[in-house]
Protein backbone atom coordinates (compact mmCIF):
# COMPACT_ATOMS: atom_id res chain seq x y z
CA UNK A 1 0.00 0.00 0.00
CA UNK A 2 1.40 3.40 -1.05
CA UNK A 3 0.35 5.20 2.15
CA UNK A 4 1.89 2.54 4.43
CA UNK A 5 5.08 2.66 2.37
CA UNK A 6 5.18 6.49 2.53
CA UNK A 7 5.00 6.30 6.34
CA UNK A 8 7.87 3.79 6.40
CA UNK A 9 9.96 6.02 4.11
CA UNK A 10 9.29 9.10 6.29
CA UNK A 11 11.10 7.26 9.14
CA UNK A 12 14.33 7.65 7.08
CA UNK A 13 15.44 4.01 6.66
CA UNK A 14 19.14 3.35 6.00
CA UNK A 15 18.42 1.05 3.05
CA UNK A 16 15.59 1.22 0.51
CA UNK A 17 15.07 -1.65 -1.93
CA UNK A 18 12.67 -0.68 -4.70
CA UNK A 19 11.51 -1.19 -8.25
CA UNK A 20 12.06 2.00 -10.33
CA UNK A 21 8.32 2.48 -10.97
CA UNK A 22 7.24 2.43 -7.34
CA UNK A 23 10.15 4.59 -6.12
CA UNK A 24 9.45 7.16 -8.86
CA UNK A 25 5.73 7.17 -7.87
CA UNK A 26 6.68 8.06 -4.27
CA UNK A 27 9.02 10.84 -5.41
CA UNK A 28 6.32 12.29 -7.69
CA UNK A 29 3.47 12.07 -5.17
CA UNK A 30 5.00 13.09 -1.80
CA UNK A 31 7.52 15.53 -0.32
CA UNK A 32 7.93 13.70 3.03
CA UNK A 33 10.67 11.56 1.54
CA UNK A 34 14.04 12.80 0.25
CA UNK A 35 17.04 11.12 -1.38
CA UNK A 36 19.32 14.20 -1.07
CA UNK A 37 21.62 12.51 1.47
CA UNK A 38 21.92 9.28 -0.49
CA UNK A 39 25.46 7.82 -0.54
CA UNK A 40 25.02 4.73 -2.74
CA UNK A 41 22.72 4.02 -5.68
CA UNK A 42 22.71 0.33 -6.69
CA UNK A 43 21.15 -0.84 -9.97
CA UNK A 44 20.72 -4.60 -9.98
CA UNK A 45 20.04 -6.24 -13.37
CA UNK A 46 21.46 -3.00 -14.80
CA UNK A 47 21.37 -4.23 -18.40
CA UNK A 48 17.59 -4.70 -18.16
CA UNK A 49 17.00 -1.35 -16.43
CA UNK A 50 19.06 0.70 -18.87
CA UNK A 51 17.98 -0.89 -22.15
CA UNK A 52 15.06 0.65 -24.00
CA UNK A 53 12.34 -1.53 -25.47
CA UNK A 54 9.16 -3.23 -24.29
CA UNK A 55 10.20 -2.69 -20.63
CA UNK A 56 11.44 0.90 -20.75
CA UNK A 57 12.41 2.30 -17.33
CA UNK A 58 13.82 5.59 -18.73
CA UNK A 59 11.08 7.91 -17.42
CA UNK A 60 11.21 6.44 -13.88
CA UNK A 61 15.02 6.43 -13.74
CA UNK A 62 15.09 10.10 -14.82
CA UNK A 63 12.86 10.99 -11.84
CA UNK A 64 15.10 9.00 -9.46
CA UNK A 65 18.39 10.42 -10.83
CA UNK A 66 17.05 13.99 -10.49
CA UNK A 67 16.25 13.30 -6.82
CA UNK A 68 19.65 11.84 -5.83
CA UNK A 69 22.78 13.95 -5.14
CA UNK A 70 25.51 14.32 -7.77
CA UNK A 71 28.14 13.22 -5.24
CA UNK A 72 27.25 9.59 -4.78
CA UNK A 73 28.60 6.20 -5.73
CA UNK A 74 26.60 4.34 -8.39
CA UNK A 75 27.00 0.57 -8.58
CA UNK A 76 25.72 -1.44 -11.53
CA UNK A 77 25.38 -5.23 -11.34
CA UNK A 78 24.64 -7.63 -14.18
CA UNK A 79 25.26 -11.27 -15.04
CA UNK A 80 25.48 -10.34 -18.74
CA UNK A 81 27.54 -7.46 -20.12
CA UNK A 82 25.61 -5.76 -22.93
CA UNK A 83 26.51 -3.01 -25.41
CA UNK A 84 24.48 -0.54 -23.31
CA UNK A 85 26.71 -1.13 -20.27
CA UNK A 86 29.89 -0.89 -22.38
CA UNK A 87 28.65 2.41 -23.82
CA UNK A 88 27.83 3.71 -20.33
CA UNK A 89 31.37 2.86 -19.19
CA UNK A 90 32.72 5.00 -22.05
CA UNK A 91 30.36 7.93 -21.31
CA UNK A 92 31.25 8.18 -17.58
CA UNK A 93 32.73 11.55 -16.60
CA UNK A 94 35.27 10.14 -14.16
CA UNK A 95 37.10 6.86 -14.69
CA UNK A 96 34.76 4.12 -13.48
CA UNK A 97 36.01 1.07 -11.60
CA UNK A 98 35.14 -1.94 -13.71
CA UNK A 99 35.27 -5.54 -12.54
CA UNK A 100 34.24 -8.63 -14.47
CA UNK A 101 34.43 -12.22 -13.21
CA UNK A 102 37.20 -13.92 -15.18
CA UNK A 103 35.55 -16.96 -16.72
CA UNK A 104 35.97 -18.77 -20.02
CA UNK A 105 32.31 -19.76 -19.97
CA UNK A 106 29.20 -17.80 -19.04
CA UNK A 107 27.59 -20.76 -17.29
CA UNK A 108 28.81 -22.95 -14.40
CA UNK A 109 30.61 -26.32 -14.79
CA UNK A 110 27.98 -28.10 -12.69
CA UNK A 111 25.34 -27.37 -15.34
CA UNK A 112 24.74 -30.08 -17.93
CA UNK A 113 23.55 -28.19 -21.04
CA UNK A 114 21.67 -30.16 -23.70
CA UNK A 115 19.56 -29.58 -26.78
CA UNK A 116 16.80 -31.73 -28.24
CA UNK A 117 16.08 -31.35 -31.96
CA UNK A 118 12.30 -31.62 -32.40
CA UNK A 119 9.84 -30.82 -35.22
CA UNK A 120 7.68 -27.78 -34.38
CA UNK A 121 4.50 -29.92 -34.46
CA UNK A 122 5.88 -32.38 -31.86
CA UNK A 123 7.22 -29.84 -29.36
CA UNK A 124 4.40 -30.19 -26.78
CA UNK A 125 4.47 -34.00 -26.98
CA UNK A 126 8.23 -33.97 -26.35
CA UNK A 127 7.71 -31.68 -23.34
CA UNK A 128 5.11 -34.04 -21.81
CA UNK A 129 7.42 -37.01 -22.48
CA UNK A 130 10.42 -35.26 -20.84
CA UNK A 131 8.44 -34.28 -17.73
CA UNK A 132 7.00 -37.80 -17.45
CA UNK A 133 10.51 -39.27 -17.72
CA UNK A 134 11.94 -36.99 -15.01
CA UNK A 135 8.94 -37.67 -12.73
CA UNK A 136 9.31 -41.45 -13.15
CA UNK A 137 13.07 -41.46 -12.57
CA UNK A 138 13.35 -38.68 -9.94
CA UNK A 139 10.09 -38.10 -8.08
CA UNK A 140 11.55 -35.38 -5.84
CA UNK A 141 13.04 -33.25 -8.65
CA UNK A 142 11.78 -29.73 -9.34
CA UNK A 143 11.43 -28.52 -12.94
CA UNK A 144 11.11 -25.01 -14.42
CA UNK A 145 9.70 -24.79 -17.97
CA UNK A 146 10.32 -21.46 -19.75
CA UNK A 147 7.91 -20.31 -22.49
CA UNK A 148 7.79 -17.33 -24.84
CA UNK A 149 4.39 -15.73 -24.07
CA UNK A 150 1.89 -15.42 -21.21
CA UNK A 151 -0.73 -17.25 -23.29
CA UNK A 152 1.66 -20.15 -23.99
CA UNK A 153 2.51 -20.29 -20.30
CA UNK A 154 -1.16 -20.47 -19.27
CA UNK A 155 -2.04 -23.07 -21.93
CA UNK A 156 0.90 -25.34 -21.04
CA UNK A 157 0.05 -25.15 -17.34
CA UNK A 158 -3.58 -26.12 -18.05
CA UNK A 159 -2.42 -28.90 -20.37
CA UNK A 160 0.08 -30.40 -17.88
CA UNK A 161 -2.55 -30.34 -15.16
CA UNK A 162 -4.85 -32.34 -17.48
CA UNK A 163 -2.07 -34.95 -17.54
CA UNK A 164 -2.04 -34.87 -13.69
CA UNK A 165 1.35 -33.16 -13.38
CA UNK A 166 1.71 -30.91 -10.28
CA UNK A 167 2.34 -27.64 -12.14
CA UNK A 168 1.81 -23.94 -11.46
CA UNK A 169 2.09 -20.92 -13.80
CA UNK A 170 4.03 -17.67 -13.34
CA UNK A 171 3.64 -14.78 -15.82
CA UNK A 172 3.06 -11.01 -15.97
CA UNK A 173 -0.69 -11.32 -16.60
CA UNK A 174 -1.12 -12.65 -13.06
CA UNK A 175 -1.74 -10.29 -10.12
CA UNK A 176 1.18 -9.78 -7.72
CA UNK A 177 -0.41 -11.84 -4.92
CA UNK A 178 -1.06 -14.69 -7.38
CA UNK A 179 2.61 -14.62 -8.41
CA UNK A 180 3.74 -14.74 -4.78
CA UNK A 181 1.34 -17.62 -4.08
CA UNK A 182 2.58 -19.57 -7.14
CA UNK A 183 6.21 -19.08 -6.13
CA UNK A 184 5.54 -20.08 -2.53
CA UNK A 185 3.84 -23.30 -3.69
CA UNK A 186 6.79 -24.12 -5.95
CA UNK A 187 9.44 -23.28 -3.35
CA UNK A 188 7.71 -25.43 -0.73
CA UNK A 189 7.48 -28.34 -3.24
CA UNK A 190 3.66 -28.45 -3.17
CA UNK A 191 4.03 -28.15 -6.96
CA UNK A 192 7.13 -29.69 -8.55
CA UNK A 193 6.75 -27.96 -11.93
CA UNK A 194 6.81 -24.21 -12.60
CA UNK A 195 5.73 -23.00 -16.07
CA UNK A 196 7.05 -19.47 -16.48
CA UNK A 197 7.80 -16.66 -18.91
CA UNK A 198 11.04 -14.67 -18.72
CA UNK A 199 9.54 -12.83 -15.73
CA UNK A 200 11.11 -15.71 -13.71
CA UNK A 201 14.42 -15.80 -15.62
CA UNK A 202 16.09 -13.29 -13.29
CA UNK A 203 16.30 -12.83 -9.56
CA UNK A 204 14.69 -16.13 -8.53
CA UNK A 205 16.89 -17.96 -6.05
CA UNK A 206 15.39 -21.42 -5.63
CA UNK A 207 18.39 -23.66 -4.82
CA UNK A 208 16.53 -26.96 -5.25
CA UNK A 209 15.75 -26.76 -8.98
CA UNK A 210 17.25 -29.73 -10.80
CA UNK A 211 15.92 -29.18 -14.35
CA UNK A 212 15.30 -26.19 -16.64
CA UNK A 213 13.47 -26.87 -19.92
CA UNK A 214 13.37 -24.17 -22.60
CA UNK A 215 10.09 -24.81 -24.44
CA UNK A 216 11.28 -22.22 -26.98
CA UNK A 217 14.88 -21.44 -27.95
CA UNK A 218 15.63 -17.95 -26.54
CA UNK A 219 16.12 -15.27 -29.18
CA UNK A 220 19.07 -13.73 -27.29
CA UNK A 221 21.99 -15.62 -25.70
CA UNK A 222 21.77 -13.49 -22.52
CA UNK A 223 18.16 -14.63 -21.98
CA UNK A 224 19.37 -18.23 -22.27
CA UNK A 225 22.12 -17.56 -19.67
CA UNK A 226 19.61 -16.08 -17.21
CA UNK A 227 17.10 -18.91 -17.75
CA UNK A 228 19.54 -21.80 -17.27
CA UNK A 229 21.02 -19.95 -14.29
CA UNK A 230 17.90 -20.95 -12.30
CA UNK A 231 19.45 -24.43 -11.82
CA UNK A 232 22.94 -25.62 -10.76
CA UNK A 233 23.07 -22.90 -8.09
CA UNK A 234 25.38 -22.75 -5.05
CA UNK A 235 27.57 -25.65 -6.23
CA UNK A 236 24.69 -28.03 -6.92
CA UNK A 237 24.32 -29.98 -10.15
CA UNK A 238 21.57 -29.29 -12.70
CA UNK A 239 20.47 -29.98 -16.25
CA UNK A 240 19.14 -27.56 -18.88
CA UNK A 241 17.38 -28.88 -22.01
CA UNK A 242 16.45 -26.60 -24.91
CA UNK A 243 13.82 -27.77 -27.40
CA UNK A 244 15.23 -26.75 -30.79
CA UNK A 245 13.06 -26.75 -33.92
CA UNK A 246 14.19 -26.64 -37.53
CA UNK A 247 13.86 -22.81 -37.42
CA UNK A 248 16.11 -22.30 -34.36
CA UNK A 249 19.51 -23.68 -35.43
CA UNK A 250 21.05 -20.19 -35.86
CA UNK A 251 19.88 -19.23 -32.34
CA UNK A 252 21.66 -22.27 -30.86
CA UNK A 253 24.88 -21.30 -32.68
CA UNK A 254 24.65 -17.78 -31.20
CA UNK A 255 24.15 -19.25 -27.69
CA UNK A 256 27.13 -21.62 -28.10
CA UNK A 257 29.33 -18.73 -29.27
CA UNK A 258 28.35 -16.64 -26.24
CA UNK A 259 28.81 -19.37 -23.60
CA UNK A 260 31.97 -20.75 -25.33
CA UNK A 261 30.56 -24.25 -25.11
CA UNK A 262 28.94 -26.78 -27.45
CA UNK A 263 25.52 -28.01 -26.32
CA UNK A 264 25.30 -31.81 -26.20
CA UNK A 265 22.34 -33.63 -27.72
CA UNK A 266 19.80 -35.11 -25.32
CA UNK A 267 18.48 -38.50 -26.38
CA UNK A 268 14.74 -39.18 -26.29
CA UNK A 269 12.76 -42.10 -27.70
CA UNK A 270 10.60 -40.69 -30.52
CA UNK A 271 8.29 -43.73 -30.54
CA UNK A 272 7.07 -42.86 -27.01
CA UNK A 273 6.44 -39.29 -28.18
CA UNK A 274 4.45 -40.46 -31.21
CA UNK A 275 2.33 -42.70 -28.95
CA UNK A 276 1.07 -39.67 -26.98
CA UNK A 277 1.10 -37.10 -29.83
CA UNK A 278 -2.64 -37.20 -30.71
CA UNK A 279 -3.68 -37.11 -27.04
CA UNK A 280 -1.37 -34.13 -26.34
CA UNK A 281 -2.57 -32.16 -29.39
CA UNK A 282 -6.26 -32.71 -28.54
CA UNK A 283 -5.64 -31.72 -24.88
CA UNK A 284 -3.78 -28.57 -25.93
CA UNK A 285 -6.61 -27.52 -28.28
CA UNK A 286 -9.19 -28.09 -25.49
CA UNK A 287 -7.11 -25.88 -23.17
CA UNK A 288 -6.83 -23.14 -25.82
CA UNK A 289 -10.62 -23.16 -26.34
CA UNK A 290 -11.15 -22.99 -22.57
CA UNK A 291 -8.70 -20.06 -22.29
CA UNK A 292 -10.44 -18.19 -25.12
CA UNK A 293 -13.73 -18.59 -23.23
CA UNK A 294 -12.05 -16.96 -20.20
CA UNK A 295 -11.34 -13.80 -22.28
CA UNK A 296 -7.59 -14.09 -21.62
CA UNK A 297 -6.66 -11.83 -24.57
CA UNK A 298 -9.25 -9.26 -23.47
CA UNK A 299 -7.67 -9.17 -19.97
CA UNK A 300 -4.30 -8.57 -21.62
CA UNK A 301 -5.72 -5.54 -23.45
CA UNK A 302 -7.25 -4.22 -20.20
CA UNK A 303 -3.85 -4.56 -18.48
CA UNK A 304 -2.20 -2.69 -21.37
CA UNK A 305 -4.74 0.16 -21.01
CA UNK A 306 -4.12 0.33 -17.23
CA UNK A 307 -0.36 0.50 -17.82
CA UNK A 308 -0.79 3.33 -20.35
CA UNK A 309 -3.00 5.31 -17.92
CA UNK A 310 -0.32 4.86 -15.17
CA UNK A 311 2.28 6.18 -17.62
CA UNK A 312 0.10 9.25 -18.24
CA UNK A 313 -0.94 8.22 -21.75
CA UNK A 314 -4.43 8.23 -23.25
CA UNK A 315 -5.13 4.62 -24.46
CA UNK A 316 -7.78 5.79 -26.98
CA UNK A 317 -5.47 8.46 -28.39
CA UNK A 318 -2.64 5.88 -28.66
CA UNK A 319 -5.02 3.51 -30.46
CA UNK A 320 -6.01 6.32 -32.91
CA UNK A 321 -2.33 7.10 -33.53
CA UNK A 322 -1.61 3.43 -34.21
CA UNK A 323 -4.58 3.22 -36.59
CA UNK A 324 -3.45 6.39 -38.42
CA UNK A 325 0.10 5.05 -38.61
CA UNK A 326 -1.22 1.76 -40.01
CA UNK A 327 -3.21 3.72 -42.66
CA UNK A 328 -0.12 5.72 -43.65
CA UNK A 329 1.94 2.53 -43.89
CA UNK A 330 -0.79 0.91 -46.00
CA UNK A 331 -0.93 3.93 -48.34
CA UNK A 332 2.88 3.94 -48.62
CA UNK A 333 2.84 0.23 -49.40
CA UNK A 334 0.14 0.71 -52.06
CA UNK A 335 2.10 3.63 -53.53
CA UNK A 336 5.30 1.54 -53.66
CA UNK A 337 3.38 -1.30 -55.29
CA UNK A 338 1.94 1.09 -57.94
CA UNK A 339 5.43 2.47 -58.66
CA UNK A 340 6.82 -1.06 -58.96
CA UNK A 341 3.94 -2.05 -61.28
CA UNK A 342 4.53 1.06 -63.45
CA UNK A 343 8.26 0.29 -63.61
CA UNK A 344 7.50 -3.32 -64.48
CA UNK A 345 5.14 -2.22 -67.27
CA UNK A 346 7.80 0.18 -68.56
CA UNK A 347 10.39 -2.61 -68.58
CA UNK A 348 7.97 -4.92 -70.38
CA UNK A 349 7.24 -2.21 -73.03
CA UNK A 350 10.96 -1.58 -73.54
CA UNK A 351 11.56 -5.30 -73.93
CA UNK A 352 8.65 -5.55 -76.37
CA UNK A 353 10.06 -2.66 -78.47
CA UNK A 354 13.50 -4.24 -78.50
CA UNK A 355 12.01 -7.54 -79.66
CA UNK A 356 10.00 -5.76 -82.37
CA UNK A 357 13.11 -3.91 -83.62
CA UNK A 358 15.06 -7.18 -83.59
CA UNK A 359 12.30 -8.89 -85.54
CA UNK A 360 12.20 -6.00 -88.06
CA UNK A 361 16.00 -6.17 -88.57
CA UNK A 362 15.80 -9.96 -89.07
CA UNK A 363 12.94 -9.52 -91.59
CA UNK A 364 14.97 -6.89 -93.53
CA UNK A 365 18.00 -9.20 -93.62
CA UNK A 366 15.86 -12.06 -94.92
CA UNK A 367 14.34 -9.79 -97.58
CA UNK A 368 17.84 -8.74 -98.73
CA UNK A 369 19.00 -12.37 -98.84
CA UNK A 370 15.95 -13.35 -100.91
CA UNK A 371 16.68 -10.53 -103.45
Amino acid sequence: DMVAQALELSRKPHVVIATPGRLADHLRSSNTFSLKKLKFLVLDEADRLLEQGCTDFTADLEVILEAVPARRQTLLFSATLTDTLKELKGLARNRPFFWEAVSEVRTVDELDQRYLLVPEALKDAYLVHLIQTFQDEHEDWSVIVFTKTCKDCQVLNMMLRKFSFPSVALHSMMKQRQRFAALAKFKSSIFKILIATDVAARGLDIPAVQVVINHNTPGLPKIYIHRVGRTARAGRKGIAITLVTQYDIHLVHAIEEEIKLKLQEFSAEERFVLDILTHVNITRRECEIKLEAMDFDEKKEINKRKQMILEGKDPDLEAKRKAELAKIRKKNKQCREKVQQALQKQKELQLKRRLQKKMERQNKLRAKEEK
